[in-house]
């Protein structure tokens, strides 16, 4: 174990600890042990770039970026533009589809989060960036992705009230943060596995009839951003992947919307 230094400060104790160590109490009490958090983060998280420990630095606002494997692609280029503005948290794995939206923000929660990780992450999210919609729109069977003979995971009636739910929930849970939410990036036109083309296109004029009710939430139109490039920035026809260019302009732009609302 560390050795550490008491010290009375101002009526209040503080803790100091060798360099080793990124233990600290502050005046108000909040202990966070960066081993703990960092330790139940790599249980916790998916492997990768985009779900690399992020240390929280009090002085910097927090972002949480939420989405599916398209956001995953531009985190890391969103982190890089905004270093040293704000600490940007990458959710800890793909987001799925908008039923698993709440469950999975709560495992998150209870997960690295004080109190109920001791010695956990304790501060608000100043931004959380969120999307959901490619993974509901998407047929699968057995596991698979089959448009020809698999189910819609959500039917557009399902991913309208699981959004409405969405919105009440972060409202609620986070009520200090700015809430942007990203419109979902096209499937092509020749389509792709397990997913119709025109298909982004019917979910998010839903997304946009449902936001029209939380006026508080910004939107982050990023399928009108990436639809003129799409054939420049797709990894492979018939693929809803980015490459490397694709994946570096979405998080410019991703980054320059969440600098607007820090």
């Amino acid at each position: 174990m560390n050795r550490r230094h008491f010290v009375k400060y101002l009526g209040a104790t503080t803790i100091y600890m060798g360099a080793s160590s990124c233990a600290s109490l502050n005046l108000f009490g909040s202990k966070y042990d960066e081993d703990v958090a960092r330790e139940a983060w790599n249980k916790l998280a998916n492997k990768g770039k985009a779900f690399e420990y992020v240390h929280p630095n009090k002085k910097l606002p927090n972002v949480l970026i939420y989405g599916d494997s398209i956001s995953i692609g531009y985190t890391p280029t969103v982190r890089n533009e905004l270093d040293g503005k704000a600490n940007v948290f990458r959710f800890h794995k793909n987001g799925q589809s908008s039923n698993k939206f709440i469950p999975f923000m709560e495992k998150m929660k209870t997960t690295m989060f004080q109190p109920h990780l001791k010695g956990g992450w304790d501060f608000d999210w100043d931004v959380i960036h969120f999307n959901i919609g490619l993974h509901d729109l998407k047929y699968v069977k057995h596991g698979k992705l089959d448009k020809e003979n698999g189910k819609q995971v959500n039917s557009i009636e399902n991913y309208r009230e699981n959004l409405h739910e969405i919105c009440k929930y972060l409202m609620k849970e986070y009520p200090k943060a700015r809430l942007i939410f990203a419109t979902t990036t096209a499937v092509p036109e020749e389509g792709a596995a397990g997913r119709f083309a025109g298909d982004s296109v019917k979910y998010n004029k839903v997304a946009l009839e449902v936001l029209a009710n939380y006026p508080s939430i910004q939107i982050n139109d990023l399928y009108a951003f990436t639809q003129p490039h799409s054939k420049e920035w797709y990894i492979e026809p018939a693929n809803v992947h980015y490459n490397d260019l694709g994946k570096t302009e979405q998080g410019k732009h991703v980054a320059k919307v969440i600098a607007e609302n820090l």
